[in-house]
Parts: C-alpha cells; sequence; structure tokens
C-alpha cells in the first residue's frame, strides 16, 4: 500500500523485537533512497493483533491480500506487485495454500 504495510506472521520471538527491528532497518533503506538523513520514517504507533485461531487466520490474510484491490490500485490480489498472492503464486494464507480468491 502506498501510504501503510501490512505484515501476517507466525513470530518466534517477541513482538517489540520483530517490529524495532522491521521498522529500523526498513527505514534506513528507504531514507537511503530518498536521499534524506534524520528524519523519521514510520510514525511511532503500529497497530498489532494476535491471531487465536486458522478462521481469523484465512479472514486476516484475505484482508490483506484483497487491500490494494479494495484501494482501487490492482483488479485482483495477483497484480499487486508487493503481495503475498503475487509472490506465492496464489494465496499465501496456509490455510489455502495456492489458492486464488
Amino acid at each position: 500500500m502506498p501510504n501503510h504495510v501490512h505484515v501476517l506472521l507466525r513470530p518466534q520471538t517477541h513482538l517489540p523485537v520483530i517490529t524495532r527491528w522491521l521498522k529500523g532497518s526498513t527505514a534506513r533503506q528507504a531514507n537511503l533512497i530518498l536521499g534524506r538523513t534524520g528524519e523519521p520514517f514510520w510514525q511511532d504507533e503500529s497497530f498489532d493483533h494476535r491471531v487465536r485461531d486458522e478462521v481469523e487466520l484465512e479472514r486476516i490474510a484475505r484482508y490483506v491480500e484483497h487491500n490494494p484491490v479494495s484501494a482501487g490500485l490492482a483488479a485482483c490480489p495477483g497484480d499487486w506487485p508487493w503481495s503475498s498472492a503475487r509472490l506465492a503464486g496464489g494465496s499465501a494464507c496456509p490455510t489455502r495454500a495456492g489458492a486464488m480468491r
């Protein structure tokens, strides 16, 4: 998405550690690309949610993969260049691997 990122993962370490690493390393790279120094790239806050079961995992994966479609940026999830649906050759949701919705 042009103004935000969705990440759906099964962490094997504490979420604050992952968030700090992800935001820090991507901010450095983005600011290098943009030719900026000393400027924040990400907003301070982020939203996280613990997925409780496979049904919720499927719902969230479908939402994330269809977000560019809903925003009018792509005709289908696989058309969005950075979509897990495109990268996986279908849905990246573990409960529906390979299935496009």
